[in-house]
């Protein structure tokens, strides 16, 4: 093990640079609607806009990943982050709606370099704490969500206070997004070493739907991959169609909306942060994700039955353990069955897949909720949680656990290898 794994600065590094790169983002998001609406565009545009981020992550994280096998993880996030403060000032300049899209283009293609990010955590910690590393990345997504939105709310206050043109009323908080990342930036060029140990291994150059379709093959890892995929797909479906739920069947508004998606985010950080780490090295992976499933899969049907707040208040509290559980072990998994060369790469496809998720996820929820009944949009995410279990009990024997692992590696041709995991 290298004196790098044995030191616990760079997960701190790494950890409060995804966290001030989330907290910028969470900043933006509610900014969104109320820009694109003053642009001139439609309900439908506007969740085009919504949509366009995550779109770029799907096509672009598996290229950042594999191109941080290949030069290193420092030169890319260094890289992406420089673009990230770049694209924020372009949206805060935007005045048409095409500039808008041109800017959350090229936010969510920068913004693709959170696989990196997982690979550098996969490089720093040994395999008997991967799972509890990648917890960290979930740990600053849920800070960053929660924090996000409040501070740049209270941004938006403080512009009405400095401006009556409502162009810089949305726009002032995309300035101290920029301003963020630049200090991340900055931050990360001077404490944020090189992780990657470069081998003789070759890095493979595929497409993207070609490197989908080698790993998807590969045993074990494809399934998970799959498990990954319903996983965002049953949280994007219900997230777009929560605020609509809670708005038609129990009056909330915007204030009682915030504090429910707080709260959330509260049990989120909990989970990945406290509950994961200390129940990984116990239980193991397996035993952890498919615990994170069977919850996801009671939350997501427990809001269909939700007859008060109190019982819409117990069923997202195991939604969101579940989640905290099923995200970082899933990783973890994926991460120790595959080879140190492409960590990158392996990491990046995963990633992709939560983007493609959070593509398909809202566009259904919304149909599924305006076509059919307001509960259908989490009875079809309940079954996708409930399919991701299944998948999981199948292939159970062949997940690893931390510290007892066995590493399939793919080959040339796209089988598998099996060798012990090396310390």
């Amino acid at each position: 093990m290298s004196t790098l794994s044995q030191d616990k600065k760079p997960l701190v590094i790494i950890f409060l640079t995804v966290f001030i790169y989330l907290l910028g983002f969470g900043i933006v998001i509610p900014t969104i609607p109320l820009l694109s609406v003053q642009l001139g565009a439609s309900a439908f545009e506007t969740g085009l806009l919504m949509s366009a981020y995550s779109f770029m992550q799907f096509i672009f994280s598996p290229l950042w990943g594999k191109l941080s096998d290949k030069h290193g993880r420092r030169p890319i996030l260094l890289f992406c982050l420089a673009g990230e403060a770049l694209s924020y000032l372009l949206f805060a300049q935007a005045q048409t709606l095409g500039f808008l899209f041109f800017a959350r283009l090229l936010s969510g293609f920068f913004g693709a370099s959170i696989s990196t990010a997982s690979a550098y955590i996969s490089d720093v910690t040994p395999a008997n704490e991967r799972s509890k590393g990648m917890a960290l990345i979930g740990a600053a997504f849920g800070l960053g969500f929660l924090f996000g939105p409040a501070i740049g709310g209270g941004l938006t206050i403080w512009a009405e206070h400095l401006s009556t043109d409502p162009y810089f009323r949305t726009s002032f908080s995309s300035y101290w997004v920029a301003g963020l990342c630049a200090f991340t930036f900055l931050f990360a060029l001077k404490f944020l070493k090189e992780s990657r140990q470069f081998g003789t291994t070759k890095v493979t150059e595929q497409t993207l739907f070609k490197r989908l379709i080698y790993y998807f093959k590969v045993d074990t890892v494809g399934p998970l991959m799959f498990v990954f995929l319903l996983s965002s797909l049953a949280m994007s479906t219900m997230e777009a169609t929560l605020i609509l739920y809670t708005k038609d069947k129990f009056g909330w508004g915007l204030k009682e909306v915030s504090f429910g998606f707080a709260y959330i985010g509260v049990i989120i950080v909990i989970t990945q942060g406290y509950l994961v780490r200390k129940l990984i090295p116990k239980l193991g992976e397996k035993h952890v994700l498919r615990a994170g499933l069977t919850f996801m899969t009671i939350g997501l049907t427990g809001i269909v039955v939700s007859d008060s707040i109190w019982i819409l208040a117990l069923a997202q509290t195991f939604l969101a353990v579940g989640v905290g559980f099923t995200n970082p072990s899933t990783l973890g998994s994926i991460s120790l069955l595959t080879n140190s060369e492409e960590q990158g790469t392996v990491l990046g496809t995963t990633q992709g897949m939560s983007s493609l998720g959070r593509i398909i996820g809202p566009a259904v929820g919304g149909a599924l909720y305006s076509a059919l009944t307001i509960q259908s949009p989490f009875i079809l995410s309940g079954a996708m949680a409930l399919l991701g279990l299944f998948v999981v009990i199948t292939i159970f024997n062949e997940i690893p656990n931390a510290g007892q692992i066995l590493k399939k590696k793919p080959d040339a041709e796209g089988e598998s290898t099996t060798d012990a995991k090396q310390n």
